[in-house]
């Protein structure tokens, strides 16, 4: 994902999370990994139409120990409040949610 030069992988945002590693034999973590990879890279194209840099916030592809595929966000405290007020903003429309 580009947006923040090839420095973003080294920001110092701690995307790895403790589970990070705990592989259980025949289980398939391929195929939940690469739908959340397509999810994650959706929702960074997003933070980056958004004017966020992925060197503040970004979306990471993992998966549980079921093999099921899950994005992580991980930002720093600012780009959290700013994304926060943006959506905010987004849902307090007249219809009272996002869809």
């Amino acid at each position: 994902m580009a947006g923040a030069g090839e420095d973003w992988l080294n920001d110092g945002l701690d995307v790895a999370g403790a589970d990070c590693g705990l592989w259980v034999p025949g289980v398939d973590y391929m195929s939940g990994w690469r739908g959340a990879r397509e999810a994650a890279d959706q929702l960074n194209r997003a933070f980056l139409g958004a004017g966020f840099e992925l060197s503040q916030v970004r979306a990471v592809a993992s998966t549980d120990e079921g093999g099921r595929g899950v994005v992580r966000v991980a930002c720093w405290p600012d780009a959290a409040e700013r994304l926060a007020v943006l959506l905010e903003t987004v849902t307090s429309g007249d219809d009272g949610g996002a869809a």
